[in-house]
Parts: C-alpha cells; sequence; structure tokens
C-alpha cells in the first residue's frame, strides 16, 4: 500500500476514512487531532499568561494512552509559558504488573523533563489492590474497588497540586464504549453529569452549549479521545515510546468487556461506528446537561475525610470500612 498524500508505504489503512497513510503522515494526523481537540474544547483560555498558566496535570499511568498523550501534549506546549504540565500516576499494589509501568512513567518524565508524583495505595489508604481482590467484602469486581480508590486519589492529588485541569488518555474506543453502556443503562442524568464533569468544551470556545463550572472537582478532559485505540498504540509503537502494554491481571469488567466485543464487530462491518457514536452521543450529553442541571444533588462533606459526597461518608470510605472490618 502507498500512503495517498505521498506516496511513500502505507504504516495504516483507516477503514472509516479510506485513507492510506505512511508513518510521518500518520503520525501527523495523529498529533492533529489532538490539538484540534485542545483547540476545540478551549482547554487554553484567553485568560492563561505567562504571570498566571494553565496547570494541567496529566493522569499518566505507563500504558500506550497516557504516554501518547503525555509525549503529543509536551511536545506542543513545552514551549509556551501559559501551560505547566504535571503528571500524576497512581500505584495501586499490584505484583508484577505497576512496577514495570511506574518504570515507564519515570523513564518518560524523565526524558521530557516534565515534573511526576506518584501517589500509592498503601500510603493513602493502607490497602493494596492485590489483597483488596482477595478479601472482596463486597463481592465486587476489582475494577469496582479500584475506580473509586483513583479517582478519589486522582481529584484530591489534582486539587493539592493547583491544578485547573486534569488530562486523561481515554481513546475513542474507551470513548465509545462508556457511552454506549450509558445509554443501554438509560441513565440520562449519568450523561448529563458527564457533559460538565469531563465532555463539555470549556466556556471561550466556539460551541454554543459549554460545560458548567463545578466548585468541588477539578474538571477533567479527554484530548485523545477523537483516535482509535488501534492508531495510539501504533502512534507508540512508531515513536518508540516507553509504554508499557500489558493489561492489569485483575481486570475484570464483564459489562465492558461485551461492548467491547460489539464495538469491535460494528467497526469491522461498518468503519465510522466508533465516531458517530460519539458525535451522536456529545449531542445527546449537552441536551441532557440543559434538562437536567437544575436537578443536581447538593454535596456534603464526608466525615472522616472531607471529601465531597452526597451521603454522610463517602464511597471511598465506605469502602475502607468494609475492608477494615475482613
Amino acid at each position: 500500500m502507498e500512503c495517498d498524500k505521498c506516496g511513500a508505504d502505507a504504516v495504516l489503512h483507516a477503514a472509516y476514512s479510506g485513507l492510506h497513510l505512511c508513518e510521518e503522515h500518520f503520525c501527523a494526523s495523529v498529533e492533529k487531532r489532538v490539538r484540534r481537540r485542545v483547540r476545540d474544547d478551549n482547554l487554553l483560555p484567553d485568560t492563561a499568561t505567562l504571570e498566571n498558566p494553565e496547570t494541567w496535570v496529566i493522569g499518566l499511568s505507563g500504558g500506550k494512552d497516557s504516554v501518547v498523550l503525555t509525549e503529543i501534549l509536551h511536545e506542543t506546549f513545552e514551549a509556551d509559558p501559559r501551560v505547566e504540565m504535571i503528571a500524576l500516576s497512581i500505584h495501586e499494589g499490584i505484583e508484577g504488573y505497576r512496577d514495570e509501568s511506574i518504570d515507564a512513567c519515570r523513564k518518560l518524565t524523565t526524558d521530557l523533563d516534565i515534573r511526576h508524583e506518584i501517589v500509592n495505595y498503601e500510603d493513602e489508604f493502607d490497602v493494596r489492590m492485590d489483597n483488596v481482590v482477595e478479601d472482596d467484602p463486597e463481592n465486587m469486581s476489582a475494577c469496582a474497588y479500584c475506580g473509586v480508590f483513583r479517582r478519589d486519589a486522582l481529584s484530591r492529588y489534582a486539587t493539592e497540586l493547583g491544578a485547573d485541569k486534569m488530562l486523561t488518555g481515554h481513546n475513542l474506543d474507551d470513548e465509545a464504549e462508556t457511552a454506549l453502556m450509558n445509554f443501554l443503562e438509560g441513565d440520562i442524568k449519568k450523561i448529563a453529569q458527564q457533559f460538565d464533569a469531563s465532555l463539555g468544551p470549556f466556556d471561550g470556545s466556539e460551541h454554543d452549549q459549554t460545560r458548567e463550572d463545578s466548585e468541588d472537582f477539578v474538571p477533567r478532559a479527554k484530548p485523545l479521545r477523537d483516535v482509535p485505540e488501534r492508531e495510539v498504540a501504533l502512534y507508540a509503537h512508531l515513536q518508540d515510546l516507553p509504554a508499557h502494554i500489558t493489561e492489569c491481571p485483575h481486570s475484570s469488567e464483564a459489562f465492558r468487556g461485551e461492548i467491547q466485543e460489539l464495538l469491535y464487530e460494528l467497526e469491522e462491518s461498518h468503519p465510522g461506528t466508533r465516531h458517530s457514536i460519539m458525535a451522536g452521543y456529545e449531542e445527546l450529553a449537552a441536551l441532557a446537561a440543559t434538562e437536567h442541571r437544575g436537578e443536581s444533588t447538593s454535596l456534603d462533606e464526608c466525615e472522616k475525610c472531607g471529601s465531597p459526597t452526597t451521603g454522610n461518608i463517602c464511597r471511598k470510605c465506605g469502602l475502607l470500612e468494609a475492608l477494615e472490618a475482613v
């Protein structure tokens, strides 16, 4: 195959667009989509200056997605004094898995000269995921526990680091799967909340509707969400990035796995399905946000840790209590 743009040997055929691209034009395409998302969602507002820069905390796991996101953002904004980037990694306590990915994080951040912070579940919560999975007092999947602890750690440390935004490496496949799961579950309020939490553009963008600011959480953004997972992996390989591409040994999200298989089959038969899902979902989320914002539940402080919660104690503290009782 030849590249449709220059005639060189192609490294990718993107069935959804019909394009064959060589290494140079493929990598440029990935970078362009990330930068366009940053621009379209107004991640860097006009108020950011040399004297008052934006602080972006990047959730860096060491996997291909977060590594590629960090690399492209660094390449784009390294010389821009309006942006300060901090990489934040979470060590869950998974023997033979997370140590290697943390090594990849350290190598990348050292190569790029980016500040790097590491948070350990053991230090923060006095738990290790290997032990949590063994005890399992709530009879839940490992991902259910880990997701609660990870979100808490990321949110708290993003706040402590003075983040204006938390950026994560969710790719197109991740987002299309989440969109389809939320739709099948019929939770419109959850879809509305996702618009304000991570999908909607920020104030100052050219979009008619922007997300509503929250004083309780650092807003999240996903600049990689227009790029399919396969292309993220190829980019990491071609750029020789230190990504740790191994699945977590405790990964067990059965419903998401079924959705992954469904989307894979649909994309094979109907290229562009993931893009179509996200285009419609983002519009639906904007409409849902408009309809349900006035119904937001007020948040109190957790009696144990002070985190925002709708009850007396937050979900994280509830799980820690259950683990302590085992």
